[in-house]
């Protein structure tokens, strides 16, 4: 599968995710209308993004905020009752719209080796269509408050644990040959968000999502298939 195949299949549309938002925190949310609520929504996620990935969120007043949205302070908080709430919104959907993306891919595939591909491209795919949210996920994560700090954590060991239970499954079956599945799931993962983090040192080299995706599978192939090859694509 290429980016522009999982971009179709996924249909990840920004809409869709605001509109998510929107009927999530519908109780919460004092402006009625949809369709005012989904533009400002798109708003007041991108710019929180594109703000926060600057100077830290942390770093960030909602006078920013409201210079970079065009929306005024009171208009803001129909939104959000504060700070602490729209991090939530923001960490919240991102960890949601990626478990449901890797379950979605790996729901189709049987054999361990087709899960292994699938997972890896999946998550490389998903965090470039959502870039600046994987980006703003993983820098804030050391300024965030415990609670939401420790849920970032279970994001992360949860994406994980995927990767070393189809190891595991592998092995079992003869597919993979004997390793530390738990240390190469890290590895995995170290791999993807060095994507997503450092995705200048990659522009640069002028290579691309399904070119690092191709290197990374046939890399993690390589080492775990029992044969030792990677298989046909």
């Amino acid at each position: 599968m290429t980016f522009a195949q999982f971009n179709q299949a996924a249909a990840i549309s920004r809409r869709e995710i605001y509109r998510e938002i929107y009927h999530e925190h519908r109780l919460t949310i004092k402006a009625k209308k949809e369709k005012t609520a989904l533009k400002n929504l798109e708003l007041i996620f991108e710019a929180t993004l594109k703000i926060s990935n600057k100077k830290g969120f942390s770093a960030m007043t909602m006078r920013d905020l409201s210079a970079e949205t065009g929306l005024s302070l009171g208009v803001l908080y129909h939104y959000f009752a504060s700070k602490e709430e729209l991090l939530d919104m923001v960490q919240s959907t991102g960890r949601g719209i990626t478990s449901r993306i890797l379950r979605q891919a790996l729901a189709g595939e049987s054999d361990p080796a087709a899960r292994l591909r699938a997972g890896i491209k999946a998550h490389l795919f998903l965090s470039e269509a959502m870039q600046p949210w994987f980006y703003f996920s993983y820098m804030e994560a050391r300024h965030l408050g415990s609670e939401e700090k420790e849920r970032t954590k279970a994001s992360e060991l949860y994406s994980e644990k995927l990767f070393a239970d189809i190891l595991k499954n592998g092995q079992e079956q003869g597919v993979f040959k004997p390793m530390d599945c738990q240390n190469m799931a890290a590895v995995i993962k170290a791999m993807l968000q060095d994507w997503y983090v450092k995705r200048w040192k990659y522009a640069k080299r002028g290579q691309n999502v399904d070119q690092y995706a191709s290197f990374v599978v046939d890399l993690v192939e390589s080492y775990c298939l029992a044969g030792g090859e990677p298989q046909e694509k």
